[in-house]
């Protein structure tokens, strides 16, 4: 019985880290969306020129532009090696990620990004933690992996503001 409550706790826990993986890698790309309507103002498609053919090109925006498109794709990776693995352990992904915020200014986004990625490292130094107490190599692997990536996503939105 204090195996499955330890299993337990740990697909809580992922489920959390998958939420929240989930909730950045959008709210990123819709920021990286607004910068970029920002940017190009009201310009119709036809006339923005090649660098504004769609929100997700690879124009730079000020509201970090590609820097934080890529940040986003890598929190989306993140949340795909989480979910294997909620299902590895035999739990269930959850499908909802945590509330997504846009704020009504690039330094409000920014601020918010940082607070999500201090978050993000305490929560993961946790998962680490509790695998070592369960031997679970490949959890904390996974974890040392993705909190190496969330300390960087913390120094370049400390940068950016």
């Amino acid at each position: 019985m204090a195996d499955r409550a330890v299993k337990s706790t740990m697909i809580d826990l992922l489920n959390d880290a998958l939420a929240r993986e989930l909730q950045v890698s959008v709210q990123y790309m819709l920021q990286h969306g607004i910068g970029a309507g920002w940017k190009s103002g009201n310009l119709r498609l036809e006339e923005r020129g090649k660098p504004f053919d769609f929100v997700a090109s690879q124009a730079l925006y000020f509201l970090p532009g590609e820097r934080l498109k890529k940040v986003a794709i890598i929190e989306m990776r993140h949340a795909e090696e989480i979910s294997e693995r909620i299902v590895h352990l035999g739990g269930t992904p959850v499908s909802e990620p945590d509330e997504i915020v846009i704020s009504d200014s690039i330094a409000d986004m920014l601020a918010d990004d940082l607070e999500q990625e201090r978050q993000a490292i305490a929560l993961y130094e946790k998962i680490i933690a509790q695998a070592d107490e369960e031997a679970d190599a490949i959890t904390r692997k996974l974890f040392t992996w993705i909190l190496r990536d969330e300390k960087a996503h913390y120094r370049l939105f400390s940068k950016f503001l």
